[in-house]
Order: structure tokens, then C-alpha cells, then sequence
């Protein structure tokens, strides 16, 4: 991508690295899983053109940023704090936030920490749901969709990365980016495999250029990082005790398509319209679901993405 610039800084004990493209108001793009900065590319590009200087990171665990072995090092206290210690890194006192998915997440729980380092928040897919004391998010998930559920399938240390080394990380990539289904991802054991013998079509909007980028870096860093975030959820949930209750007080805008699994989960849809979600975020100015998109929608609906960004943090 022309004029984008490349830098690997310490943080919080790693090192990231982070892209960056133009001058002005820094936005901090967060990425999800599987995906890396790569996946702000149309963005950054367009956003970086408007005046701001853009910055996407790979989260720890992703791409060209360090991968600690023990899971125990992908709480979402880990990941905020190395966010935090970028934008101190980089000597900024606020930026505009940029989420999708786990980078979503990790936003609204940065803006929940750290409010005072973020002027405005956009975050896509995942709405923000405040973690219950008395209730383990993984058990509940395999209540409803069983143990063949996909973050009930990552909690197992190894078991989910031997089936995924059976098969080229290119393919992996197309299984996830061409997921469409607004229902759960199902992935029984040995499914993966056979990922090899199928005829996987790309959506319009992914080149065999984008997926040979995400390939070469999963084949030089495997997936443990990335999946690390899903067995670090209950750790999450033991030391969120303080925040129970606690509000996001940053002016923020949500974004999701009406074919996005997060968006069909049972109890989503309702508290993303509800009064609840305002509360949880006094200071929520906007909900935008986008008909006929699914859950890449940064990358699928990339024009419509950075006009609703564009549009709410050109107020501040």
C-alpha cells in the first residue's frame, strides 16, 4: 500500500508493530480475529486522504507483534494496556478509536478504563455487553450452540492449532472471510481438514492478493495468539469484578450488518435496540445496522465503513 509507513515500538513488555499513514487527528484502528492492520487497508487509505493520521496496530498475538506463550498474557487487561502504552509511545494525549470485532471489544474496554484517551469511539460488529458475575460466557455459549461451537472448540491449548496445521493458512483465511451465515460458526473436530478439499469461492470484495498478505503471516506465526483471546475470556470475567455496573462515558457510534452472526446471537438484537445499551453507554449518540452486510464489514462494505466514521468524528 503506497505511503504507508511500518514501525515496531516496546510496549507494555512487547513489541508492536503498527502501520501508519498521514498527518492530522490520530484514529487508532483495533483489528479482530483472524485478521491483522491489514483489514483497515481501504480506511486508512481513504481516511488518511481527509486529513487524519491513521494508525492500525497487529494486537499482540497477531502478525508482526509479539505472541507471549502463555495464554494467561491475552487478558483484555494485557491487550488495553498495550494499547494504552502505544498511544503513549507514539506521544499522544487522545485519539479517535476505530474497533471491529475483538478490537471492538477491547475498544469499549479501553474507553471504559481509560476514557480520558479517547475523544470518540466507532465500533463495529461487537456491541458492548457487560460482563455478569455469576455467569461464565464460555459455558453459557455451549449451552446454546454445544461443544462444537467455535470459541467453545478454541478453549483446549493445542487442539484447535493441530487441525488448523493440516491445512494451508490461505485456506483457513477464505473459510472465515467467505463466512456468511448469520448463524454460529460450527466447527466439528476434523472439519478442518476437509477445508482442503472444498471449492471455497471469494466474496467480491477479497482479491487472492489479500488472502496471500493474512497466508504468509500465518504461516510464519500460527494461530495460537490470535485464539489465546477466546481462552483468556474467563480470566476476563475474574478480574472485571471492580467495572460490574461501571459505564462507557465516550461519545460513541455502532455499527453492524443485519447478517452478522454477533448480531443474531440470542439477546443481541434486542439489547443493541434497547434502552439497556444506552444506559451502558450514556453516551451512545448512534446505532446504524447496514442491511445485507455480514460480519467483515469493514472490508465487505469498506465506502459506506469510513463514511459513517468519517461522519461522526469529523464533530469533535
Amino acid at each position: 500500500m503506497e505511503g504507508v509507513a511500518h514501525h515496531t515500538v516496546s510496549v507494555n513488555g512487547i513489541n508492536m508493530h503498527y502501520s501508519e499513514k498521514g498527518d492530522g487527528p490520530a484514529i487508532l484502528f483495533l483489528h479482530g480475529f483472524p485478521e491483522l492492520w491489514y483489514s483497515w487497508r481501504h480506511q486508512i487509505v481513504a481516511l488518511s486522504a481527509k486529513g487524519y493520521r491513521c494508525i492500525a496496530p497487529d494486537l499482540r498475538g497477531f502478525g508482526d507483534t509479539d505472541a507471549p506463550p502463555s495464554l494467561s498474557s491475552y487478558t483484555l487487561f494485557h491487550i488495553v494496556g498495550d494499547l494504552v502504552a502505544l498511544i503513549d509511545a507514539l506521544g499522544l494525549d487522545k485519539v479517535f478509536v476505530v474497533g471491529h470485532d475483538w478490537g471492538a471489544f477491547m475498544a469499549w474496554y479501553l474507553c471504559l478504563f481509560r476514557p480520558d484517551r479517547v475523544k470518540a469511539l466507532v465500533n463495529l460488529s461487537v456491541a458492548y455487553r457487560p460482563f455478569i458475575a455469576s455467569r461464565n460466557p464460555i459455558e453459557s455459549l455451549r449451552e446454546v450452540y454445544g461443544d462444537d461451537y467455535y470459541m467453545c472448540r478454541f478453549q483446549e491449548p493445542g487442539e484447535i492449532e493441530a487441525e488448523l496445521s493440516t491445512v494451508d493458512p490461505a485456506i483457513v483465511m477464505k473459510y472465515f472471510l467467505s463466512y456468511r451465515n448469520p448463524g454460529p460458526i460450527i466447527i466439528p473436530k476434523g472439519s478442518i481438514t476437509h477445508l482442503a478439499n472444498l471449492d471455497i469461492a471469494l466474496p467480491s470484495w477479497v482479491s487472492e492478493e489479500d488472502i496471500a498478505y493474512y497466508a504468509n503471516k500465518y504461516r510464519k506465526t500460527g494461530f495460537t495468539g490470535g485464539v489465546n483471546y477466546y481462552r483468556a475470556i474467563n480470566l476476563d470475567l475474574e478480574m472485571l469484578a471492580a467495572w460490574i455496573g461501571a459505564q462507557v462515558k465516550v461519545p460513541s457510534k455502532f455499527v453492524v450488518g443485519d447478517q452478522d452472526l454477533t448480531y443474531s446471537m440470542p439477546g443481541a438484537k434486542e439489547y443493541i435496540h434497547s434502552e439497556q445499551f444506552k444506559k451502558d453507554v450514556p453516551l451512545l449518540e448512534e446505532v446504524v445496522v447496514i442491511e445485507g452486510a455480514a460480519h467483515w464489514i469493514n472490508q465487505e462494505r469498506a465506502d459506506e465503513i469510513t463514511y459513517h466514521i468519517y461522519d461522526f468524528i469529523k464533530k469533535f
